[in-house]
């Protein structure tokens, strides 16, 4: 085709047009796998941290929780980090199982919101006991990995 023949330059107008497309939605398309990487890595958390409340893992509670984690039950009782480690640890309800279900995570920079029904199995004091309250939890991103920040309970 020669130059200045119209198909020639119609067809050079829209390739310009979809490489000027590409360079700038190229960038959106790495921002959404980010966010979409965000909530996959702050869902395993979530697994991650129930996980090791059924299994008493001391350690991975102290990883997975931030300094300033403020905890929230349903029944309006509020704790720390290390009294939330030392009731999960020693306190009168030991978990069997715990599902989240409906969770949602929605994810804003290095912040990330959690919300689920939180249905668990265990005994308290010894007797079978269920729980079924929701929940949300709002971990930060501290250096490379996702950390509880806050958790609050409510009755269902």
């Amino acid at each position: 085709m020669k130059k200045n023949n119209p198909v020639y330059a119609k067809s050079r107008f829209f390739a310009l047009v979809w490489l000027f497309v590409l360079f700038i939605l190229t960038p959106f398309s790495n921002l959404l796998a980010q966010k979409n990487n965000s909530a996959k890595n702050v869902g395993h958390a979530v697994t991650q941290l129930y996980e090791a409340m059924i299994q008493n893992n001391e350690k991975v509670l102290k990883d997975l929780t931030s300094e300033d984690l403020t905890y929230g039950h349903s029944s309006g009782k509020v704790e720390n980090k290390s009294e939330y480690i030392d009731g999960v640890m020693n306190g009168a309800f030991q978990f069997s199982a715990i599902s989240p279900v409906d969770q949602t995570i929605q994810t804003s920079g290095d912040i990330a919101v959690v919300r689920h029904i939180f249905k668990g199995e265990g005994t308290n004091n010894g007797s079978q006991a269920k729980v079924n309250i929701g929940c949300m939890l709002v971990f930060q991103k501290q250096d490379k990995d996702w950390k509880l920040l806050a958790r609050q309970a409510f009755k269902l």
